[in-house]
């Protein structure tokens, strides 16, 4: 019985030996099956999941970023009283909230957003995306208080 390659020898496949009888010794004239020389090809298989999000993590930061987004599009289309804009407020909140546990979870399973490195890989994010996604962050917010500042 064949433990490893510790029990071949160094010039020679741990397989070939098997296949041909310790001594390797081949008769002249005698016919040889190429296919019971070749040893099978290894394939590589990955042992670890595939990195990806799954049912049960998008399930919380869907339902926080639907109800958010309920909680900040009622009061603004029905004209509520006084707790209106605070019922918004706190909608936007939790839709922002929503969208950074979203963001990070993927971050962590392997996307990242265009312009920006892998996490991990060492390189530097491109300055011009960061400006670009800052100001369009900025611009969302200002929107969204201005939105609901306008209800009082």
């Amino acid at each position: 019985m064949e433990a490893g390659p510790q029990n071949s020898s160094p010039d020679r496949p741990a397989g070939i030996e098997a296949r041909l009888g310790t001594d390797a010794l081949i008769e002249p004239g005698a016919l040889i099956d190429p296919e019971a020389l070749i040893e099978p090809e290894l394939v590589p298989v990955e042992l670890r999941p595939q990195r990806r999000l799954r049912i049960w993590q998008l399930a919380p930061i869907v339902a926080l970023g639907v109800g958010g987004s309920l909680m900040f599009a009622f009061p603004l289309a029905f004209e509520f009283g006084d707790g209106g804009a605070v019922v918004a407020m706190l909608g936007l909140l939790l839709s922002c909230c929503s969208a950074g546990w979203g963001i990070m979870a993927a971050r962590r399973v392997g996307y990242t957003w265009p312009g920006l490195p892998v996490r991990g890989s060492g390189r530097r994010a491109d300055w011009r995306y960061i400006v670009a996604y800052t100001l369009i962050s900025a611009l969302l917010a200002v929107l969204a208080i201005w939105r609901v500042a306008r209800l009082r």
